[in-house]
């Protein structure tokens, strides 16, 4: 059973009824919205036709949506540019003209507060390279270093630079909003720089009666600075690396991947690695040797999910990318994982409790650990704490903590109800292991799970032997 999570951007390659049945089948886990090239109306046909097709393949499937940010983009060209080394770029704002033969619109006017001369801006993920010489009233003039063709709305990145955007756009809040409305599971907040963005994030959510988690994306040096107070104020961390690797030199970009996975280990919070993983398979039918690695690091290092982009959006071979991922994150955790998890903090009661079953299971050949929660943080506490062998079956009586359990490495998590009875519960439970072939007689079942002493619920650990 594997227990690396798949997340699959869904897109026109993707999203319809039959591909989805497909990527379900292959492996995926969570289904991503990318909200910057979503219509708002065809997000409120996809996702009740997301849900309809994980119930009629009997698996939790996560619906991530994520939000477009406070992005720095040029606006509209008429004709591409076609930039050479030494030609001049002037960027205007506020719709000013320019008498330079490239100049093109940006829809941030404060870039003329946020930079100044001397400066490196990077255009279209990094292709293109400016340097600032010099700054107007409504417009700053710029030197190509590398040349490149400028097209349309392309991304502006300032590394280095601290820019004054706010975390939340009109069209972000907008998104949100149908979001809630549409219970997806998670909302991935985009260009994070401090937890007070994720604070304004939770709080759109808890104003439109949403119970999704929130993930911060980890996308530029601002970022980086304040990791560790960003992942304990969010539920889960994305390490978006096509931005990140733009705004911080790139030889910095494996450390910094580490770093965030080992932080998350240490504080419990679940970790996506993202973006680029197997960008060739966008126009060919296998990755190469340099993808597969990739892939196996972040497996190594036990990251809860990895993420295809493009290659599940727009590419030619969505289905066999999660089949690659699948495949390569089945054999690399048979080899082992870094033990990022040993350096685990645990701070109450309820998370040594779960910390003992995991040593317990640890110790056995043939074990599997069932978890009884409410509201997912057992199941996630033992999930953080990542089983050697075992396998965590969560059961939950909640629907939507079922779907959101999908993204945690290890998880397999089921829906039924909880009896007054918490052993009538754990017979419930065993019996649908037992129905779905999903453990053997002999196996070793440890079990977190309520009991009742006298009129008071306590924690307990059980090992039972599966019948």
């Amino acid at each position: 059973m594997r227990k690396t999570k798949i997340i699959c951007t869904l897109g026109p390659a993707s999203d319809g009824a039959e591909m989805m049945r497909k990527l379900i089948s292959a492996g995926a886990d969570v289904f991503r919205i990318n909200m910057s090239h979503a219509d708002p109306g065809h997000v409120r046909e996809l996702v009740p036709q997301i849900r309809r097709i994980a119930d009629e393949c009997r698996r939790a499937v996560a619906i991530l949506m994520d939000t477009q940010g406070p992005a720095i983009r040029t606006g509209d060209v008429k004709t591409d540019l076609h930039l050479k080394r030494g030609d001049i770029l002037e960027l205007t704002v506020r719709g000013a003209t320019s008498e330079e033969a490239y100049s093109v619109d940006v829809n941030y006017p404060d870039l003329l507060n946020d930079v100044k001369a001397g400066d490196t801006m990077l255009v279209d993920n990094g292709v293109i390279r400016l340097l600032v010489l010099e700054k107007g009233a409504d417009r700053i003039r710029c030197k190509v270093l590398t040349p490149g063709t400028l097209g349309s709305r392309r991304h502006i990145n300032l590394p280095g630079v601290r820019v004054n955007l706010p975390p939340l756009t009109p069209k972000d809040i907008a998104d949100v909003k149908l979001g809630a409305e549409l219970a997806v599971d998670y909302v991935a907040l985009s260009f994070v720089r401090q937890p007070k963005d994720l604070d304004q994030l939770r709080d759109l959510l808890s104003q439109n009666g949403s119970r999704a988690k929130v993930m911060a994306k980890i996308e530029d040096h601002c970022a980086v600075e304040a990791i560790e107070a960003i992942i304990q104020s969010a539920d889960a961390i994305m390490v978006a690396r096509g931005d990140l690797g733009i705004e911080v030199p790139y030889e910095e970009l494996p450390i910094i991947q580490r770093r965030i996975v080992k932080l998350c280990a240490r504080l419990g919070k679940p970790v996506v690695v993202a973006t680029h993983m197997l960008e060739s398979m966008i126009h060919n039918p296998l990755p190469t040797r340099a993808e597969v690695t990739d892939v196996a690091n972040a497996v190594f290092e036990q990251a809860d999910a990895i993420m295809l982009s493009g290659e599940t959006s727009i590419g030619a071979y969505p289905e066999e990318c999660v089949r690659v991922f699948d495949r390569v994150a089945l054999r690399i955790e048979r080899s082992g994982g870094a033990g990022y998890a040993e350096n685990a903090q645990l701070e109450d009661v309820r998370q040594k409790t779960v910390a003992s079953a995991v040593l317990l299971a640890n110790s056995l050949k043939r074990g599997s650990m069932i978890v009884f929660t409410r509201h997912g943080t057992m199941a996630r506490n033992a999930s953080n704490l990542r089983p050697r062998r075992a396998p965590i079956f969560a059961f939950t009586p909640d629907e939507q903590v079922r779907q959101q359990l999908a993204l945690s490495w290890g998880i397999y998590p089921v829906r039924i109800g909880f009896c007054d009875d918490p052993n009538a519960t754990i017979e419930a439970a065993e019996a649908y292991l037992r129905e779905h072939k999903l453990t053997k007689t002999g196996d070793n079942l440890v079990i977190v799970s309520d009991v009742l002493a006298g009129e008071r619920r306590v924690d307990t650990v059980q090992l039972r032997t599966a019948r």
